[in-house]
């Protein structure tokens, strides 16, 4: 826990009072939870513990947007405050700007894990822990402090208790992570630094044909970059004698958008299932939960435009909406059965950030699966197997998901409306062999990333168990080639992980 705690601070410096504020709140309405014997009490204290969360999450979030909307919608000119920095300055003497927020490293990811073992207190899914350092060491075990896999308590906790124990093929496996995830991460770091951010940055200077390798690029790039730390995490974490769940399952193997968010994050998506999506009543019905998170989404929206009409907008449709539901049986099936998958969708594309951006990605993403929810009601294909039909259906899926990420990677909607200018109107396809020979080698990285990435898990499972059972000699020889190797791809100076801003 105290090397866990020096590695916050070595990122994230006096944002480790806040990680300790955590640790402690927490760790103390758990255990109000678990010996009260009144179940109102418990409520009480679990809602207190989760206001708590949500609100140090959402004042470092969505602070100083709600500022800027309050001055856009008023005409006012409130200067904002960052209470957080002013404290920071008087008692520990930093140099942080006070009319500025700075996001803390990782802070949706510890306030997730521990929110998971309040909810599982809660329901009884597990033991309190021992002693507030045991739940320190769970919250901020270094591997996945910063970036995830977010580590749900009852996968966890229990492992604290259990004797230390690393198997020699398990050692050559961590190994086997901990390279698999330095060499994506140098490589994304090329793939981007090399073309990618240049196409984002500047996508009128562009062709389209550029544009939309470039798209494709950076769908390769975020997955090596994501996946890489997390495999490192991974690997790491098993030395230290602890079993973090896979967050990542080849997610551009999916042949739906379902498929790819089972695939993808699964860490994230496994939270926001269990501990927001089936609460909210799943696919059953709308609840108490749906209409305040329908609220919120609503909210953030009339914020974002700073426009006021839209409450009265939004308010007809509701209303519009609500006769529709209660008239017809069919559209009443119909909001039941998406309603909460739609709002759990939003809701994460809000959780990466306030921003048009990201909400129309969240919801694209809700329409994907949405869609294919009734597409399979009706296609022929659904139980073909046929290996042309599942090559076609991951592409068409991997084609949706990266073309929704230019709302996701771009810096604003300029950027997007410049992106598909270029696609639409200016491809360039007759420039298609002097692109590919300039740029050759960062195509030859995106190529080979795809490539690896649909090699059948029979085969990686095949090389990973072959790497791990090597001799120690053997095992240092690889790793010593693989770094030089690496070291040849290197930027000039290194990126940070793109998931460190969440």
């Amino acid at each position: 826990m105290a090397v866990s705690l020096f590695f916050y601070f070595k990122t994230s410096g006096v944002f480790l009072v806040l990680l300790i504020f955590t640790i402690c709140s927490d760790y103390w309405w758990g255990q109000c939870i678990y010996k009260s014997q009144s179940t109102i009490n418990r409520k009480i204290f679990l809602a207190i513990s989760v206001i708590l969360n949500l609100s140090l999450l959402s004042y470092f979030k969505y602070a100083y947007f709600f500022s800027e909307s309050f001055n856009q919608i008023t005409g006012s000119e409130h200067k904002f405050f960052n209470h957080f920095a002013s404290f920071s300055n008087n008692f520990f003497s930093t140099h942080f700007s006070i009319d500025k927020m700075l996001l803390p490293v990782g802070v949706s990811f510890f306030t997730f894990q521990s929110l998971s073992y309040i909810n599982d207190l809660y329901r009884g899914k597990i033991e309190p822990v021992k002693n507030i350092f045991d739940y320190g060491f769970f919250v901020c075990f270094f591997p996945h402090l910063v970036a995830g896999p977010i580590v749900k308590a009852h996968d966890f906790i229990h492992q604290i208790y259990q004797p230390y124990k690393l198997a020699r093929q398990e050692f050559g496996m961590a190994l086997f992570w901990i390279l698999n995830g330095f060499y994506k991460k140098i490589l994304a770091d090329y793939m981007a630094v090399n073309y990618i951010d240049r196409i984002f940055d500047n996508p009128n200077y562009f062709s389209g044909l550029e544009t939309t390798i470039g798209i494709f690029g950076y769908s390769i790039q975020i997955y090596m970059d994501f996946s890489g730390y997390t495999d490192m995490a991974i690997g790491l974490a098993l030395i230290f004698g602890f079993r973090l769940k896979a967050n990542f399952n080849s997610p551009y193997k999916a042949a739906s958008t379902s498929e790819f968010w089972k695939r993808w994050h699964i860490s994230l998506s496994t939270w926001l299932q269990e501990y927001l999506y089936i609460p909210l009543g799943g696919n059953r019905k709308g609840s108490l939960g749906s209409y305040i998170g329908i609220t919120v989404i609503l909210l953030f929206l009339v914020l974002l435009s700073g426009k006021l009409w839209l409450l009265l907008l939004f308010g007809v449709l509701t209303i519009g909406i609500g006769v529709l539901y209660w008239l017809f049986s069919k559209i009443r099936r119909i909001i039941d059965a998406n309603i909460n998958l739609m709002i759990t969708m939003l809701l994460g594309g809000l959780w990466h950030g306030s921003s048009w951006l990201f909400i129309i990605w969240g919801g694209l993403n809700g329409l994907g699966i949405v869609i294919h929810k009734f597409w399979l009601r009706i296609s022929l294909f659904k139980n073909s197997e046929s290996k042309l039909v599942k090559v076609i259906l991951v592409l068409f899926t991997l084609s949706f998901i990266s073309f929704t990420r230019i709302f996701f990677r771009s810096s604003d909607l300029d950027t997007v409306t410049a992106i598909f200018e270029r696609i639409t109107q200016h491809f360039g396809s007759d420039l298609f062999f002097r692109i590919i020979l300039g740029y050759k080698f960062v195509f030859a990285v995106i190529l080979a990333g795809y490539l690896i990435h649909w090699i059948p898990e029979k085969h990686k499972i095949n090389y990973r168990n072959w790497f791990a059972s090597q001799a120690y000699l053997v095992l240092g020889f690889i790793t010593v080639i693989i770094v030089f190797a690496m070291y040849q791809f290197m930027s000039g100076e290194m990126q940070p992980f793109i998931y460190f801003q969440f």
